[in-house]
């Protein structure tokens, strides 16, 4: 199975190599490495490890523990799309099949956004969820309908981009995980805008 690890670590040569080592040694393999950001001496990452299924992850928050200046925000199950590009398949796809282009969107994102589901909300309710979250309850109280990231108080953190040219938005959620941070939030913003743009007029609620 894939994990994503967030952590923080001192910006300076051979830290993360510290940290891949250490992950090595617990039994992971590395397989992507995003940078979020890098402010005042410390970075923030993200880490996606190839793990054994069902094995616990003590290893691995153990290890990184013990590297000096890193800190774990994070460790949790994640699903990455194929290829190198998922944000240009993305847009492929939608060009493709515009009839399905909300649907398109909404299950390509958790995979994107190593979120637990996604789906396409209006007038209060799920037109659409990706799978995983069929059955779930989205917050009452969208307001503000604008990009931002948030906490229920059940401690699952979402990400909502509004859908501006039918009055509807795109929710992302997932559990045991750190907020969205704002680069992931600001790549949501730039697929729905880029969905928004390849569909047009052809952008359906009818999903």
């Amino acid at each position: 199975m894939l994990l994503r690890i967030r952590v923080r670590l001192p910006d300076r040569p051979g830290s993360l190599g510290k940290v891949a080592r250490t992950l090595g040694a617990a039994g992971a393999d590395v397989v992507q490495l995003s940078v979020l950001e890098n402010v005042a001496g410390r970075a923030l990452d993200d880490i996606t490890v190839s793990w054994p299924s069902g094995a616990p992850t003590d290893r691995i928050s153990a290890g990184l523990d013990a590297v000096p200046g890193v800190r774990i925000e994070g460790l949790w199950p994640t699903v990455e799309p194929p290829g190198l590009h998922p944000d240009v398949a993305l847009i492929g796809q939608l060009a493709a099949r515009p009839e399905d282009g909300l649907r398109i969107l909404a299950d390509a994102l958790p995979g994107i956004l190593s979120a637990d589901w996604a789906g396409v909300l209006h007038a209060g309710g799920l037109v659409h969820a990706s799978p995983g979250g069929e059955a779930a309850d989205p917050p009452a109280d969208l307001e503000p309908l604008r990009y931002r990231a948030f906490q229920t108080p059940d401690g699952t953190q979402y990400g909502l981009a509004p859908l501006t040219s039918v009055e509807a938005a795109v929710l992302v959620a997932r559990s045991d995980a750190p907020e969205f941070h704002f680069s992931e939030l600001l790549r949501l913003q730039q697929l729905v805008q880029a969905a928004e743009s390849v569909l047009g007029e052809r952008l359906s609620l009818s999903v």
